[in-house]
């Protein structure tokens, strides 16, 4: 006899089988390895991405602007975005999945290579303008990982989706921060390299860049349409007409019996906009604006001198913290998610990851107090390395909110649209996230605001803000 089924029951425990449907792990596989190369082109930045500014001179030797043009720039990248994604995700849904994830690939390759050739600050703005705005790939891939899978073994897929972020987190920070300036930090091997000395952070642009080139072959050779019955791209962009009607019309019926005739088709955008997608969309962009918000701060607070209210550190260790995150989270996620998701469901999984985040913001000013006070002490470490791994915390809210997103679709052909609106709503978020973020905590030192430390007053205001609009979430998911 089946266990009694209500608002509390674990998510899909009702309809789930005994045996979960097998994962087409070959597909699969190329899906996590082409998803690496937007973390990685990413986070790369991230570890000089202060002392880049510096250097430029557009600050003129003040410290406290640093801050805001740090922010400006990791910004630009989800600002564009925020204008294109949902037209990839829906030109995505009739053409195919794979056109244009490989359109996005060449444009994050393109784009890292123009940012590490850049000597000014506008070059910089162009390049990640350009990263941004060729890129529509988050809500494509994760659209067609929806695709190959089932009610039986989507949480298991999405435990795996953190492999490639985990692994970008870990590996972009280490190569951010160890291969710039190359002349300088390796001297015996890159001393004399007129090229590195004149483009001193095109070393670790080039290696993502380079990996992203591969990426997009290793696509475009293997990768699988999972989009059922896909338009050709000539028709799409009207270059080419197809007489599909007129074949249509004119086959015989024991033609159309072998026909393959979509079940579903994508409707208009207006169908989206229904309650159980406009909260999903919702919870998934605060989730973004809070996780971008400490990813954006985190950095600048390392980076900070102490007697300004940060930690003082040089790009090398800075890589190292972040990469340490990425190393444990990517560990928690693929062997504890799905587990906990299957307990305690989707609900629970996502409201504990954003609650998770509270911890976080009082770390910085604990953390500087201590620095102040002891200097780079075991203890000063031990709440860094607390405050790392808590952070881990919000990655299990991913997960849950993507499973949501699924579920809110209107139809599986709308899936693509569906993520590009959710994925469009947190690019709005990402843009304004590490701008304020930024500004806010270069404003805090100026004006020593709350002794410096207004900017993590505001943020947490901003992950109760979370926390309300979570609670909007069911307890059972969607059915379409």
């Amino acid at each position: 006899m089946s266990p009694p089924v209500d608002e509390e029951t674990p998510l899909l425990l009702s309809q789930q089988p005994s045996k979960p449907t097998p994962l087409p792990w070959a597909q699969l596989t190329i899906v996590l390895v082409l998803q690496l190369a937007e973390p990685l082109t990413s986070q790369v930045i991230y570890p000089f991405a202060p002392q880049l500014i510096r250097d430029l001179g557009i600050t003129h030797g003040n410290e406290s602007q640093v801050g805001y043009y740090v922010g400006l720039m990791q910004s630009l990248f989800y600002l564009t975005q925020a204008f294109t994604v949902l037209h990839w995700s829906r030109t995505s849904d009739h053409v195919g999945r794979k056109p244009v994830i490989l359109i996005g690939l060449f444009g994050l390759s393109v784009s890292m290579y123009c940012f590490g050739l850049s000597r000014t600050f506008w070059g910089l703005v162009l390049s990640r303008s350009l990263n941004g705005a060729l890129n529509g790939n988050i809500g494509v891939i994760k659209s067609m990982m929806a695709e190959m899978t089932d009610s039986t073994n989507i949480a298991q897929v999405y435990a795996y989706m953190p492999i490639a972020w985990s692994t970008g987190g870990t590996l972009g920070p280490i190569i951010g921060g160890s291969l710039s300036r190359p002349a300088e930090t390796f001297p015996n091997v890159f001393g004399n390299n007129e090229f590195l000395k004149k483009y001193p952070y095109f070393l670790p642009c080039a290696v993502p860049a380079t990996f992203t080139a591969v990426a997009w072959l290793i696509t475009y050779l293997f990768l699988k349409e999972t989009v059922e019955s896909p338009m050709p791209v000539s028709k799409f962009l009207g270059f080419k007409k197809v007489k599909a009607d007129e074949d249509l019309k004119n086959a015989t019926s024991e033609q159309m019996d072998t026909m393959i005739i979509p079940k579903e088709k994508p409707m208009p955008l207006r169908s989206l906009l229904i309650p159980r997608v406009i909260i999903a969309a919702g919870n998934y962009a605060f989730l973004s604006l809070v996780d971008i918000m400490f990813r954006a701060v985190q950095p600048l607070f390392l980076s900070t001198p102490i007697h300004l209210g940060g930690l003082g550190l040089p790009p090398p260790t800075i890589g190292k913290i972040l990469s340490l995150f990425g190393i444990l989270n990517g560990i928690f996620q693929v062997f504890f998610f799905a587990k906990i998701h299957n307990y305690w469901g989707s609900k629970k999984v996502f409201m504990a990851g954003i609650i998770s985040a509270f911890p976080l913001f009082p770390a910085f000013p604990i953390i500087n107090y201590l620095a102040r006070s002891q200097g780079l002490s075991t203890t000063v470490w031990a709440v860094v390395a607390f405050q790392t791994i808590m952070s881990i915390g919000m990655s299990l809210s991913y997960g849950a909110i993507f499973i949501f997103i699924a579920a809110a679709s209107p139809n599986r052909a709308m899936l693509g649209a569906t993520n590009g609106l959710s994925q469009m709503t947190v690019s709005i978020m990402r843009a304004i996230g590490p701008a304020v973020a930024n500004s806010l905590f270069s404003l805090s030192i100026e004006k020593n605001y709350l002794n410096g430390y207004l900017v993590y007053y505001v943020l947490l205001a901003v992950v109760c803000v979370s926390v309300f609009i979570g609670s909007l979430l069911p307890q059972r998911l969607w059915t379409q």
